[in-house]
């Protein structure tokens, strides 16, 4: 499946795949600026993939498009007021689709209403009329509106206004790597890392990452006193540092675009980077740990539920974790998806749970655990330990990232780092009213933005987890 980054320079287009390959049009900044509107030309996106069209003229259309996803166009020029957008929807739900000026939650320029067309790749050209015509090249973003959480449609193209040509034909370049399908995410641009040349995919640091490595092999382990727990372990506990609609990492310099999130460790806000962390003050109690861990607000009847507390176990999950490194610089991660939307009865995977006393019923839609007095609502989040080694992001900001093979860190994710394990404890019994602010109990996630201080992180993995030992916020033993 096909993400793409349009990048103007000079007289040439280049547009980059996420699956890796190249897509190169000779197009004119001229031909940038036509009033028709490759779907797929998007500067950034959420919730989109990809695919061959059977629409007249080919190509490629944009679908899997939900309720709240977008598309985000830059260097638009608008030539008059009346607008189209083709479009095919087998789902018979229907919707709209709202183009709005500078970010998802900007001045609202048009809306198109979108019914069923007979099936996906049945299509046909809807038209509005724009509020204003701004001068001058816009970002414009596209949001899909829905009552349903369901994909409902897809996009051909766009036209805005009238005159000037269609953008080049692209010719393709074979891909050198795949990729999977994204469920979620944008192109970021990261301040630690380079781009590799295709969209959402970040390298790392390999100077700085040599440099880590080479400081961690010199570290020493300690002998094991008797007594002490053998399992690879330390962890963190951090307060809510802030809540806000913001996501670094899935919606990178958009404020407000996300759903509201609760933030762990350090201040966050939509332009945080994993080196602006340092600067903040931490309030997590691990000594060196500026990291910025969230979650999805959970709420009661809309107002949101106090936290209980907040820790994240570091381990290791393979038979063998001496092979374990430190985390690369800027490292960021996802784990779980914020577009499932599915119910978790009794006994589903996905769930939340008591802690500190039984289960004694669950909500009326069957989806939430009531706890027993003395107990509180709980959930694990666990991280993928396997990386690729080469990059600290990637377009889902998940494919980066991989699990054990027969207990080996191997082939495409060849590096054993730390194990993630969020512990999110809310000071709540369960029972009606819940819901997370990205839906459903199923739909809970966690973002990781690595800000760990490698003097402090090097000795953690060194001392506890190499030596499958267990630790506590420093590289100290601990028993029981």
């Amino acid at each position: 499946m096909r993400r793409t980054r349009v990048l103007i320079a000079a007289a040439a287009v280049a547009v980059v795949a996420g699956a890796g390959g190249v897509y190169m049009a000779t197009a004119s900044a001229e031909e940038n600026s036509a009033p028709k509107l490759e779907a797929e030309a998007f500067a950034a996106q959420s919730g989109a993939q990809t695919e061959g069209t059977r629409d007249a003229g080919g190509g490629k259309n944009v679908g899997w498009l939900a309720n709240g996803d977008w598309l985000q166009y830059d260097n638009v020029t608008l030539s008059g007021a009346d607008l189209s957008v083709r479009i095919a929807a087998q789902n018979k739900a229907g919707g709209s689709i709202e183009l709005h000026l500078g970010s998802p939650t900007g001045q609202l320029l048009a809306s198109f209403p979108v019914t069923y067309t007979g099936n996906w790749q049945s299509w046909k050209t809807v038209t509005a009329t724009a509020t204003s015509v701004p001068a001058g090249k816009q970002t414009l973003v596209a949001v899909m509106k829905s009552a349903q959480q369901s994909d409902f449609v897809n996009v051909n193209w766009f036209t805005l206004g009238s005159g000037g040509r269609p953008p080049a034909t692209a010719t393709v370049a074979p891909p050198t790597t795949s990729a999977p399908s994204p469920t979620t995410g944008t192109t970021p641009t990261k301040s630690t890392g380079t781009s590799t040349g295709t969209a959402g995919w970040v390298d790392v640091d390999q100077a700085a990452w040599q440099q880590q490595l080479a400081a961690f092999d010199k570290l020493q382990q300690l002998p094991v006193p008797a007594g002490t727990t053998r399992v690879s372990e330390f962890h963190t506990d951090c307060s809510v540092a802030n809540e806000a609609p913001d996501d670094p990492i899935v919606f990178p310099g958009l404020a407000g675009a996300s759903h509201m999130h609760t933030f762990f460790g350090t201040k966050v806000t939509a332009n945080s980077k994993p080196a602006d962390l340092f600067a903040q003050t931490a309030n997590c109690n691990a000594p060196g740990d500026n990291s910025a861990y969230w979650v999805p607000q959970l709420q009661r009847n809309g107002q949101p539920v106090k936290m209980k507390s907040f820790r994240v176990y570091y381990g290791s999950r393979l038979p063998d974790p001496s092979v374990t490194k430190p985390f690369p610089p800027g490292l960021v991660m996802i784990s779980g998806d914020a577009k499932k939307q599915t119910p978790t009865q009794k006994g589903a995977p996905g769930q939340f749970w008591c802690a500190g006393s039984a289960e004694v019923g669950r909500s009326a839609d069957g989806n939430w655990p009531v706890c027993a007095a003395g107990g509180n609502l709980i959930f694990q989040l666990t991280f993928a330990d396997c990386w690729d080694g080469k990059h600290i992001d990637s377009p889902d900001h998940k494919s980066h990232m991989g699990n054990a093979v027969n207990g080996k860190c191997q082939g495409d994710y060849p590096v054993a780092i730390p194990n993630l394990s969020f512990m999110v404890n809310y000071d709540s019994l369960g029972g009606d009213g819940l819901a997370l602010s990205s839906g459903m109990a199923s739909s809970m996630h966690g973002d990781f933005m690595n800000a760990w201080k490698p003097e402090n992180l090097g000795p953690l993995v060194k001392v506890c987890l190499d030596a499958h030992a267990k630790c506590g916020t420093t590289p100290s033993f601990t028993g029981g």
